[in-house]
């Protein structure tokens, strides 16, 4: 995600060491010169990783048995799809309930204030080389396709029927086999002369075999794809998640044609939040005490998640004193911007 860096001259700090911030919950004062930053409320996502697999069936599929003694190959083309892994956790979103204003005042010490790209707060007197970038992750890429018509003999081109061409092929098989057995046991007649030239040879021959082969057995390409699924959390019971077709994969939620995975939201009740006094001006800076919810995510009859996760709308909004914030000391605060909760608080002495 990208960042936005705002260098804040006096945010948080008055010209007294201990004077308080004045900072009001989502508006603007006139035309006050200050940092407005969003904390985040919580979204329950659910990754779904998924591989469609597309089966064509071999040009001689009705010869596999015959002349490979390849049993149950298909003869019909067929498209399917797998789950391969579920993961559960949370994001956080701009909360638009909670938007405050941080008035900047003059003759201050100018710490550092970095917002996520939506808004959101991330950290104070932190500079952004700092944090964790995550690595960049590199997928395999798909498996060549081969046109195996271009390893085919004369011969085999002229066959006169379909049946004897698949038979020459499967004998051309047999021969690739067999001088790749030779070549292993050191027998073959023109033996390569180091390490890296028997590889180059018994790559070509693999290659030759697998595009010959799948004349007969057909091929699978496999896409794997992954589909993401966002839930705001409340209290619920076995309320449809997601669904599922092996044949067309994600699915809307109404959509029948699709299993339904169910998930269950139970609200632990921690922390306790105290009442509401009505009060709309606060002091300091605002972060998230997010609570606790209990999450099972079922389908195909088994439990796939089931555990605890923070959730910020069961939870409350507490301050950072503007004490914290004087000329004496430095303090760098590190948020989580999935929930708006603190991670990590240091002080330094200037």
């Amino acid at each position: 995600m990208k960042k936005k860096m705002i260098w804040v001259a006096g945010i948080l700090i008055a010209t007294s060491a201990y004077a308080q911030t004045d900072v009001s919950t989502g508006i603007m004062r006139g035309k006050d010169y200050g940092v407005t930053y969003l904390l985040p409320k919580t979204e329950i996502e659910i990754v779904v990783q998924a591989t469609k697999h597309t089966y064509m069936p071999g040009e001689f599929c009705k010869y596999a048995d015959r002349y490979l003694r390849m049993n149950n190959v298909s003869a019909d083309p067929n498209i399917y799809w797998t789950i391969d892994k579920v993961q559960t956790h949370v994001a956080g979103v701009p909360d638009k309930d909670n938007v405050y204003f941080v008035k900047l005042k003059d003759k201050t010490v100018a710490p550092l204030m970095e917002l996520t790209e939506d808004g959101i707060v991330r950290s104070i007197n932190i500079p952004l080389n700092s944090h964790t970038i995550p690595a960049t992750k590199i997928t395999a890429a798909a498996q060549e396709i081969i046109d195996p018509r271009k390893f085919l003999t004369e011969e085999i081109l002229m066959a006169s029927s379909r049946a004897k061409m698949a038979e020459l092929v499967a004998k051309e098989i047999y021969n690739i086999r067999e001088s790749k057995n030779a070549l292993l046991r050191g027998e073959a007649d023109n033996m390569p002369q180091d390490g890296a030239q028997l590889k180059i040879m018994l790559d070509n021959l693999n290659l030759q075999e697998r595009a010959m082969t799948e004349m007969f057995s057909g091929t699978l390409k496999e896409e794997p794809q992954t589909f993401t699924i966002r839930l705001t959390p409340k209290e619920m019971n076995n309320e449809v998640a997601f669904r599922f077709s092996k044949r067309l994969g994600i699915v809307a939620n109404d959509d029948l044609a699709g299993e339904p995975y169910y998930i269950s939201i139970t609200d632990l009740k921690t922390p306790a939040i105290p009442k509401e006094d009505g009060k709309k001006k606060v002091d300091g800076v605002a972060y998230n005490v997010p609570g606790r919810a209990h999450v099972i995510l079922t389908g195909n009859n088994k439990k796939i998640f089931d555990g605890e996760l923070p959730v910020t709308q069961f939870g409350t909004i507490e301050y950072l004193a503007p004490v914290l914030f004087n000329k004496n000391s430095t303090i760098k605060v590190l948020f989580d911007t999935a929930t708006g909760g603190l991670i990590k608080v240091d002080r330094e002495s200037n």
